[in-house]
């Protein structure tokens, strides 16, 4: 992967360009670093932290810097897919337990479900934990699993930054960026542009459904996309 990071990465590639390249996960850059650490309420202090433990995961807050939509990893990693393969691409994702963690908008943890009811994909839930959920298993959401959203007053764990000069444990392949944040001011989709990448991965998940391969299924896990080849 080449060493130069794309300055245009606040703004989404044009659709129909190829899709970035799978690699090992990558690190945070220190620009990717201090967006991050603007969503606290003390930015210097974490980033203070980082330098003493880039390898510690920490747990930061939605709703002012970034929204952040959780879908499972199977359906996360489609709805990836659309989005690079004829969308405008996406923010910094991580995968975290099982979990496809999209950064988006602030405030698209408020509109995403009212606009997946709207386009009658099911009624709003809300987890165990008392987050938001969208979707659902009725009309036409049968196919996509609840996506869970964090605004305003919630907050999640996101993975070390694997800093330069530090190797991340190759064991935690459930806890890592997928695509990692390497600008102050990244683009991330709305709740429209996640609507309609969730719209595409059902299609794409009923057309894998009644496919037959003989073919085993390629490891979900085994690269990440380069967000340096993205545009």
């Amino acid at each position: 992967m080449s060493s130069t990071r794309n300055p245009a990465s606040s703004t989404p590639h044009s659709p129909g360009t190829p899709l970035p390249e799978w690699r090992d996960a990558s690190g945070v850059t220190s620009e990717g670093a201090a967006w991050l650490a603007s969503a606290g309420t003390y930015p210097r202090s974490m980033l203070a932290l980082w330098a003493e433990r880039p390898d510690a995961p920490v747990v930061l807050p939605c709703g002012s810097a970034f929204d952040v939509v959780s879908a499972p990893s199977l359906f996360g990693r489609r709805m990836l897919d659309r989005l690079w393969d004829d969308g405008p691409g996406s923010g910094p994702v991580a995968a975290y337990r099982g979990r496809m963690l999209l950064f988006a908008a602030p405030g698209t943890a408020q509109r995403l479900p009212s606009l997946m009811r709207w386009e009658e994909w099911g009624s709003e839930g809300r987890d165990s934990a008392g987050h938001g959920a969208a979707g659902g298993h009725v009309g036409r959401c049968r196919e996509v699993p609840p996506l869970l959203c964090h605004g305003s007053g919630d907050a999640v764990t996101v993975p070390a930054l694997a800093a330069p000069g530090v190797t991340a444990d190759p064991g935690r392949h459930d806890v890592r960026w997928l695509v990692a944040p390497d600008t102050r001011q990244p683009w991330l989709p709305g709740p429209e542009i996640l609507l309609w990448a969730a719209v595409r991965a059902a299609r794409a998940a009923v057309s894998a459904a009644v496919r037959i391969s003989i073919f085993p299924r390629a490891d979900q896990d085994a690269k990440v996309y380069d967000v340096s080849r993205r545009r």
